[in-house]
């Protein structure tokens, strides 16, 4: 039976694989394939995460007010989270609030006596992701092969074509892994009444 278990390296290995290439045992194995999945991988994983709002990637966070105001413009500034690679909203009493991201801070206009939460993405450990995900970042991580292992532009542009779909369908699969939005018709109904 096949270990499942996702690591990096297992990911790159059936990256290589999918070029026909040599299967990786680690990064500092020294065949070329491991020399670019290690110089690659983590850039095309935090890519593909950031692609879109994946759950599995996707949490909350209470944030911490800082002392120091911001210089102009906004009236307070808050740390995000250490993990965070790319924030999705903020809120205060769930309603989204305006806000600019500067470096890992998030200058808004709550008050001192708001609860300011993020919603971000975080850079998920591969055991978590689900196997669509899993297999358009194989995918993904092929088409870098294909150019710089086997400088094939041919194979390069199959296997990009096949990690655009591959990631097409991990969005379609995703979005079916949460409750159906009810759309609010009340105020259509309201202004047709009027």
């Amino acid at each position: 039976m096949p270990d499942i278990a996702n690591t990096p390296i297992k990911i790159c290995s059936r990256a290589s694989l999918l070029i026909g290439g040599d299967a990786i045992q680690s990064f500092e194995d020294g065949t070329a394939e491991a020399t670019v999945s290690s110089a690659m991988y983590e850039d095309m994983a935090r890519a593909a995460l950031t692609n879109s709002r994946w759950r599995f990637a996707t949490d909350q966070a209470i944030l911490n007010r800082l002392a120091e105001a911001p210089t102009g413009r906004w009236e307070a500034a808050y740390q995000l989270p250490s993990e965070f690679i790319m924030l999705s909203a903020i809120t205060v009493s769930e309603y989204p609030i305006k806000y600019d991201l500067y470096g890992s801070k998030v200058f808004c206009d709550a008050t001192s006596t708001d609860t300011v939460i993020a919603d971000y993405v975080f850079r998920a450990n591969e055991s978590g992701w689900p196997p669509y995900f899993v297999t358009a970042v194989e995918y993904m991580m092929a088409g870098v092969l294909a150019v710089s292992v086997a400088r094939d532009s041919q194979l390069a542009s199959l296997m990009e074509q096949k990690a655009n779909f591959q990631m097409i369908q991990a969005r379609r699969l995703h979005s079916q892994q949460q409750t159906t939005r009810k759309l609010n018709t009340s105020r259509f109904i309201a202004e047709r009444r009027s």
